[in-house]
């Protein structure tokens, strides 16, 4: 028998994360934590994101449980943490963000 309050509970997340992911500067981001851990300044380059608004949308990330961080020097790294949202963010990387597309 199926648990609907579970499923109820499980929705709101899921809710929850697709909201998280519904900006385009967050879902840049996400997409290039998918392929591994990259420091604010990288995050910069790839993105082309301006730092106060990276930062912002970082912030956002770590409020939602999705990305976590590591200082080394003066460096701070970010890594997709929870392993559900790492599986989303490499599919939609291998649908929407790889160069090298076959037609």
């Amino acid at each position: 028998m199926l648990d609907y309050s579970a499923m109820h509970a499980n929705a709101s997340q899921a809710s929850q994360f697709l909201k998280a992911l519904a900006n385009p500067q967050r879902l840049l981001l996400l997409c290039q934590l998918s392929q591994g851990e990259r420091c604010v300044s990288e995050l910069e380059q790839h993105t082309g994101i301006r730092q106060p608004t990276l930062s912002q949308q970082l912030t956002v990330l770590r409020k939602e449980l999705l990305v976590d961080t590591r200082r080394d020097g003066k460096q701070v790294y970010y890594r997709i943490v929870r392993p559900e949202a790492l599986q989303i963010m490499q599919l939609l990387y291998t649908q929407f963000c790889q160069s090298n597309k076959e037609s």
